[in-house]
């Protein structure tokens, strides 16, 4: 066994994944305050062909050399939008059909490994502020929320984290034949 190079990857130049086929995931970041954790986002979002990232509240925009020092590129990449508002973005994203899925413990929320994906359906992720998770106003505009299932004594993810395991999970879900 050995290590694969980078050039025998086959990955795609920047200008072959601005003309890729993406998937119907838009993720929001809900106020992320780590740049660390935006640059590891777009970087998820780019292995993963995501639509695009919103980038909402105080969450930092690209160009930025802390975005980049974890994106490696990735923001020069993904599609992104910045809103002042989250609430804004996500009205955006009903309007365009999306279902609007805020991953966060709520009541009436839903276990990640009990959700029935739909590959017709278009999907926004929303992951909120580190501490204070995604916003009240904005999960109320939520069709559901999910949590992922966690068995430690820790109550909660790295938001990066959370993100590639969730954007995995439907990754998986929505390329199933």
């Amino acid at each position: 066994m050995r290590k694969i190079r980078n050039e025998d990857l086959g990955r795609k130049s920047a200008d072959e994944f601005r003309l890729a086929d993406k998937s119907p995931i838009v993720v929001v970041l809900d106020n992320v305050r780590s740049l660390n954790n935006i640059g590891s986002v777009f970087r998820t979002a780019d292995a993963f062909l995501c639509k695009a990232i919103y980038l909402c509240g105080i969450t930092a925009q690209p160009p930025h050399r802390e975005i980049h020092k974890t994106a490696l590129g990735a923001e020069l990449t993904v599609e992104w939008k910045y809103f002042e508002k989250t609430s804004i973005a996500v009205m955006e994203l009903k309007k365009n059909r999306y279902k609007i899925i805020s991953i966060e413990q709520a009541e009436g929320g839903l276990s990640l490994n009990e959700f029935i994906f739909n590959q017709s359906e278009k999907y926004a992720l929303i992951f909120g502020h580190e501490v204070e998770g995604v916003s009240e106003d904005v999960l109320g505009l939520s069709d559901i929320a999910l949590e992922i299932p966690q068995h430690g004594t820790k109550h909660s993810l790295n938001i990066s984290v959370a993100a590639g395991i969730v954007i995995w999970e439907f990754w998986k879900a929505l390329k199933a034949k």
